[in-house]
């Protein structure tokens, strides 16, 4: 467990993951149409992992036994419809953490939808903790992020995931990864969940500086990770390159005491 959670997350920078994962909730979208890509593309240029897809795993084996430094989080589960915010949509799991251990990836990661029905939400809080028990078992760290599927980024939804943060780490999560709720309330986060947190980027918006000046935010306020993928390789090529060199410039200023 130690030893891949220091793969994952190591001491001498602040991780950058890049999800390349999208396809199993998401239509066939810009940057992925080729799901392997981007892990070629982009792999040699200051990344620290990527959050792939069990095929994706599966077909880029040789690249990543040539690239051993590259980290690889595995995401275990599927939700539809991610566009429903009624409460309708249907979690489930794709594969197993004995799996994941026997692909070789260093960290499994599951979705924490919370707008669902009470009995939804005790039947997905089974699910995790029979998950954070296989992970115990097998050694290796569960990312779990807590989300209100679908929702706009209102004020009340980023209070909401805020608290549902709260239940990931009560049932158990290695590594809890959140969208970015301002810098005082990842802060505040860190201080009290006293669980590494990785800040999830988004789909494509703003400016490249834009992404730079998030991330920046992301960082002072104690993130161990950002997990940027759209706002990279959904830009023109050269955007996306200014994007991850300033970001890794960033996330190199940092080191952690573990």
């Amino acid at each position: 467990m130690e030893y891949r959670l220091r793969r994952v997350l190591p001491s001498s920078r602040v991780a950058i993951i890049m999800p390349v994962d999208h396809g199993l909730i998401f239509d066939r979208i810009d940057g992925l149409e080729t799901p392997s890509a981007p892990i070629t593309a982009w792999g040699e240029n200051d990344v620290t992992g990527f959050m792939m897809t069990p095929g994706q795993v599966r077909q880029t084996e040789r690249y990543f036994a040539a690239h051993p430094h590259l980290t690889r989080v595995l995401t275990i589960d599927t939700y539809y419809d991610y566009r429903e915010q009624d409460g309708k949509g249907s979690h489930g799991l794709i594969t197993t953490v004995e799996d994941a251990v026997r692909l070789g990836v260093d960290a499994v990661k599951m979705l924490f939808p919370w707008n669902m029905s009470n009995e939804e939400r005790v039947a997905m809080c089974n699910r995790v903790g029979a998950v954070v028990r296989e992970c115990e078992n097998w050694g290796i760290p569960l990312v779990l992020e807590p989300v209100l599927i679908g929702a706009p980024r209102s004020d009340e939804v980023i209070v909401a995931e805020e608290k549902i943060a709260r239940i990931a780490y009560d049932l158990g999560a290695h590594i809890i990864k959140i969208a970015f709720p301002g810098e005082e309330r990842t802060r505040r986060l860190v201080a009290e969940l006293k669980v590494p947190l990785v800040i999830a980027g988004g789909p494509l918006a703003g400016t490249p500086s834009d992404t730079v000046d998030a991330v920046a935010q992301t960082i002072r306020s104690g993130a161990r990770g950002v997990i940027v993928g759209r706002n990279i390789w959904q830009r023109e090529r050269a955007a996306g390159e200014q994007v991850l060199a300033e970001v890794a410039a960033i996330t190199r200023q940092y080191q952690f005491q573990d």
